[in-house]
Protein backbone atom coordinates (compact mmCIF):
# COMPACT_ATOMS: atom_id res chain seq x y z
CA UNK A 1 0.00 0.00 0.00
CA UNK A 2 2.00 3.10 -1.29
CA UNK A 3 1.05 6.87 -0.81
CA UNK A 4 -0.42 9.11 1.85
CA UNK A 5 -3.88 8.48 2.86
CA UNK A 6 -4.94 11.72 1.28
CA UNK A 7 -3.53 10.17 -2.29
CA UNK A 8 -5.43 7.04 -1.54
CA UNK A 9 -8.65 9.32 -0.66
CA UNK A 10 -8.34 11.55 -3.78
CA UNK A 11 -8.04 8.58 -5.80
CA UNK A 12 -11.00 7.23 -4.55
CA UNK A 13 -9.17 4.60 -2.68
CA UNK A 14 -11.69 1.91 -1.10
CA UNK A 15 -10.24 0.04 1.86
CA UNK A 16 -10.96 -3.64 1.59
CA UNK A 17 -10.77 -6.23 4.37
CA UNK A 18 -10.41 -8.45 2.00
CA UNK A 19 -7.35 -8.03 0.39
CA UNK A 20 -4.51 -9.26 1.75
CA UNK A 21 -2.28 -6.09 2.08
CA UNK A 22 -5.13 -3.83 3.00
CA UNK A 23 -4.80 -2.09 6.40
CA UNK A 24 -8.41 -2.54 7.89
CA UNK A 25 -7.68 -6.41 7.97
CA UNK A 26 -4.91 -5.19 11.28
CA UNK A 27 -7.56 -3.40 12.75
CA UNK A 28 -10.43 -5.81 11.74
CA UNK A 29 -7.87 -8.44 14.09
CA UNK A 30 -7.58 -6.14 17.02
CA UNK A 31 -10.62 -5.54 17.12
CA UNK A 32 -12.48 -8.73 17.27
CA UNK A 33 -9.64 -10.87 18.81
CA UNK A 34 -9.97 -12.34 21.63
CA UNK A 35 -8.97 -9.76 23.95
CA UNK A 36 -9.36 -6.39 22.05
CA UNK A 37 -13.41 -6.76 21.33
CA UNK A 38 -13.89 -7.47 25.80
CA UNK A 39 -11.14 -4.62 26.17
CA UNK A 40 -13.15 -1.88 24.04
CA UNK A 41 -16.74 -3.23 25.41
CA UNK A 42 -15.40 -3.16 29.44
CA UNK A 43 -14.40 0.42 28.50
CA UNK A 44 -17.67 1.51 27.20
CA UNK A 45 -18.47 1.06 31.07
CA UNK A 46 -16.18 4.29 31.43
CA UNK A 47 -12.51 5.09 32.09
CA UNK A 48 -10.60 2.22 33.79
CA UNK A 49 -7.41 2.26 35.27
CA UNK A 50 -4.59 -1.35 34.25
CA UNK A 51 -5.63 -3.45 36.61
CA UNK A 52 -9.13 -2.58 36.71
CA UNK A 53 -9.66 -3.41 33.91
CA UNK A 54 -7.41 -6.62 33.51
CA UNK A 55 -10.41 -7.68 36.76
CA UNK A 56 -13.55 -6.84 34.32
CA UNK A 57 -11.74 -8.87 31.57
CA UNK A 58 -11.49 -12.50 33.67
CA UNK A 59 -8.56 -14.37 32.56
CA UNK A 60 -6.45 -12.16 30.30
CA UNK A 61 -2.85 -12.09 31.33
CA UNK A 62 -0.98 -8.94 32.10
CA UNK A 63 1.21 -9.26 29.00
CA UNK A 64 -1.56 -9.83 26.87
CA UNK A 65 -3.61 -6.89 27.81
CA UNK A 66 -0.47 -4.77 27.57
CA UNK A 67 -0.40 -5.48 23.74
CA UNK A 68 -3.81 -5.57 23.35
CA UNK A 69 -4.17 -1.90 24.71
CA UNK A 70 -1.29 -1.02 22.95
CA UNK A 71 -2.58 -1.91 19.40
CA UNK A 72 -5.50 -0.42 20.24
CA UNK A 73 -4.11 2.43 20.92
CA UNK A 74 -2.49 2.63 17.87
CA UNK A 75 -5.73 2.00 15.86
CA UNK A 76 -6.95 5.01 17.58
CA UNK A 77 -9.71 3.44 19.46
CA UNK A 78 -8.64 3.53 22.89
CA UNK A 79 -6.64 6.49 24.21
CA UNK A 80 -3.86 5.76 27.16
CA UNK A 81 -4.16 8.97 30.14
CA UNK A 82 -0.96 8.39 32.22
CA UNK A 83 -1.19 11.05 35.42
CA UNK A 84 2.31 11.98 36.89
CA UNK A 85 1.75 10.96 40.49
CA UNK A 86 3.54 9.00 42.78
CA UNK A 87 2.57 5.96 42.61
CA UNK A 88 2.20 6.09 38.65
CA UNK A 89 -1.57 6.36 37.17
CA UNK A 90 -2.69 5.26 33.77
CA UNK A 91 -6.24 5.56 32.90
CA UNK A 92 -7.80 4.07 29.78
CA UNK A 93 -10.74 5.18 27.94
CA UNK A 94 -12.51 4.96 24.84
CA UNK A 95 -12.07 7.66 21.96
CA UNK A 96 -14.94 8.81 19.99
CA UNK A 97 -13.84 6.23 16.82
CA UNK A 98 -13.39 3.36 20.04
CA UNK A 99 -16.87 4.09 21.16
CA UNK A 100 -18.45 3.74 18.08
CA UNK A 101 -16.82 0.09 17.24
CA UNK A 102 -17.52 -0.87 20.71
CA UNK A 103 -21.45 -0.09 20.70
CA UNK A 104 -21.31 -2.04 17.48
CA UNK A 105 -19.10 -5.18 19.84
CA UNK A 106 -22.01 -4.87 22.57
CA UNK A 107 -24.95 -5.30 20.03
CA UNK A 108 -22.76 -8.62 18.78
CA UNK A 109 -22.29 -9.62 22.31
CA UNK A 110 -26.48 -9.04 23.06
CA UNK A 111 -26.89 -11.16 20.06
CA UNK A 112 -24.66 -13.59 21.33
CA UNK A 113 -25.84 -14.33 25.01
CA UNK A 114 -29.18 -14.03 23.69
CA UNK A 115 -28.61 -16.95 21.61
CA UNK A 116 -26.97 -19.24 24.08
CA UNK A 117 -29.95 -21.18 24.94
CA UNK A 118 -30.10 -22.17 20.69
CA UNK A 119 -26.31 -22.54 20.35
CA UNK A 120 -26.11 -24.68 23.45
CA UNK A 121 -28.99 -27.16 21.84
CA UNK A 122 -27.18 -27.23 18.23
CA UNK A 123 -24.04 -28.43 20.33
CA UNK A 124 -25.48 -30.98 22.13
CA UNK A 125 -27.39 -32.05 18.38
CA UNK A 126 -23.70 -31.92 16.87
CA UNK A 127 -21.72 -33.80 19.56
CA UNK A 128 -24.70 -36.30 19.84
CA UNK A 129 -24.44 -37.00 16.09
CA UNK A 130 -20.84 -36.85 15.52
CA UNK A 131 -19.06 -37.49 19.25
CA UNK A 132 -18.41 -35.12 21.65
CA UNK A 133 -14.75 -33.89 21.82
Amino acid sequence: MSGSIQERAEDGFDFDVFARACPSRGTLEHVTGRWGGLALSALYEGSLRFNELRRRVDGVSEKMLSQTLQALERDGLVRRDAQPVNPPRVDYELTDLGRKVAERLLALIDCVEGAMDEVLAARARYDETRGAR
